[in-house]
């Protein structure tokens, strides 16, 4: 048994081997199709060379610095809690980690960016005037009469967009966020995040990059810092509120003591509203030394509830480019047709041996 079995396998290899050769000899005869198909395949591959567009990648890298309050100020910010004023409050968590990278992709943002100003050719235009240009859509919306007359005009307010303004704005953004924007975090334990922009327009790619940092980093602080900044805008409310009380206080003493100048000692009850106005003095004077040391509180409370992004690498041109290079696009060219043109002469012969 077990040299029968040496035998069936000694004469399966020499099948395979004498199957290997016929089909090499078969390939052989049909070497002039096989050639043929590489130099057309290589000469597609050159042509596609040159009509390809070079990429450009635009990177920057940041750093986030976002300092907690609390500590010893805490037990200090009393007296505006009394008031109903939560001076130690921050931002919150909402843009740590994954989150901030999400917002750096976010429509809202590159919505935004698409509207920021920017010089082309002695122009100011948008990023997504320059976007449609670089793709060249207008020329496809002149016989359009809904598209010819869209223009994107920088910083215009999103509320006075048509249905028309919002679908093109939905579209670049799908198309950017696709394969043109990348945001990754390098190191869960680094706090550096680098924004890569690919397009084929160099400028192009150096401008959106930029813009949304800026954009990003704009809304990311006024967010973090809102609720402390609206806190110390109470408070110097209250401040101007209660200095003008006191003001006012201070005015009515002066004026009731003129009222009762060589007053008879005997008529105290004349001598009421000077002490009265004296009481309100003094109580305005103690609410607003108190208040005033709040408000100075409230604005460190605000210096450290605004985070720092520090971009460490902004883009400089020229920026990375990737060429698809000739020589490449004829090799590929030419072994991608060839192969396929092998395969297909491979299963058009197995389909004739089916077949007899």
């Amino acid at each position: 048994m077990e040299k029968r079995t040496i035998e069936n396998d000694e004469i399966s290899l020499k099948d395979l081997l004498k199957k290997i050769k016929e089909w090499y000899s078969y390939l052989l005869t049909q070497w002039k199709i096989i050639v043929l198909a590489g130099i057309i395949g290589a000469t597609l591959g050159m042509l596609y060379s040159f009509t390809k567009k070079p990429i450009y990648t635009a990177t920057l890298t940041f750093a986030l610095e976002d300092e907690k309050s609390g500590g010893g100020l805490g037990g200090a910010l009393g007296l505006a809690s009394s008031f109903g004023i939560d001076v130690g409050g921050g931002g919150g968590s909402m843009f740590s980690g994954s989150n901030l990278t999400e917002l750096f992709k976010s429509r809202s943002m590159v919505e935004q960016t698409l509207m920021t100003p920017v010089n082309v050719n002695g122009k100011v235009i948008s990023l997504a005037e320059m976007y449609i240009q670089n793709n060249k859509w207008r020329e496809a919306w002149n016989d359009n009469p809904k598209l010819k007359n869209i223009e994107f005009l920088p910083d215009v307010n999103r509320k006075y967009f048509t249905r028309v303004h919002d679908s093109i704005l939905g579209t670049i953004y799908q198309n950017l966020s696709k394969s043109s924007l990348s945001v990754k975090q390098k190191d869960k334990e680094v706090a550096i995040t680098s924004i890569d922009v690919v397009s084929n327009n160099e400028l192009f790619s150096l401008y959106f990059c930029q813009a949304l940092a800026k954009q990003v980093s704009k809304f990311y602080v006024d967010t973090k810092s809102k609720k402390a900044r609206n806190n110390m805008k109470i408070l110097e409310h209250q401040v101007d509120s209660v200095r003008a009380e006191l003001n006012g206080a201070i005015t009515g003493v002066a004026v009731a003591n003129d009222n009762t100048f060589n007053l008879n000692p005997a008529l105290n009850v004349r001598r009421a509203p000077s002490v009265r106005r004296q009481v309100d003095v003094q109580a305005n004077t103690a609410i607003l030394a108190e208040l005033v040391k709040q408000s100075e509180l409230a604005k460190v409370t605000l210096r450290k509830e605004t985070p720092l992004i520090q971009v460490i690498d902004p883009p400089i041109l020229p920026l990375k480019k990737e060429h698809f290079g000739k020589l490449k696009g004829l090799i590929l060219g030419g072994f991608i047709l060839g192969f396929l043109t092998v395969l297909f002469l491979i299963g058009k012969r197995l389909l004739k041996d089916l077949a007899a």
